[in-house]
């Protein structure tokens, strides 16, 4: 049976890591306390709904996907992106500044 509090709490922290957001970001975000985020990451404490609807909306997520039982992966998938993302923007530019491209008339696009 899982204990929904760790679930959530560690949804939470997950989410918040791959967003790169720190506690006390996210706390001031939602108008709450540092140390009681930190109790609700560690599966201490148990938010109200409204705040576990403050808390989706600034991870940018809907508030069920606090409760899912595989968020490292869904994190991983979305942090493996972005970096992948990322290099190959840094590869696209440094391609861009290496080779000149000019048309036919001899203008450099």
């Amino acid at each position: 049976m899982t204990d929904i509090r760790k679930l959530l709490g560690s949804n939470i922290k997950t989410y918040r890591r791959v967003r790169g957001i720190s506690q006390a970001e996210l706390a001031e975000m939602v108008d709450m306390a540092t140390n009681y985020l930190g109790l609700i990451e560690g599966g201490k404490k148990f938010p109200s709904a409204d705040m576990i609807e403050r808390i989706a909306d600034a991870l940018g997520r809907d508030a069920p996907d606090l409760f899912t039982t595989s968020p490292v992966q869904q994190g991983w998938k979305e942090q493996i992106l972005s970096k992948i993302n990322n290099l190959i923007e840094e590869e696209l530019k440094g391609l861009y500044e290496d080779v000149k491209i000019k048309s036919p008339n001899g203008c450099q696009l």
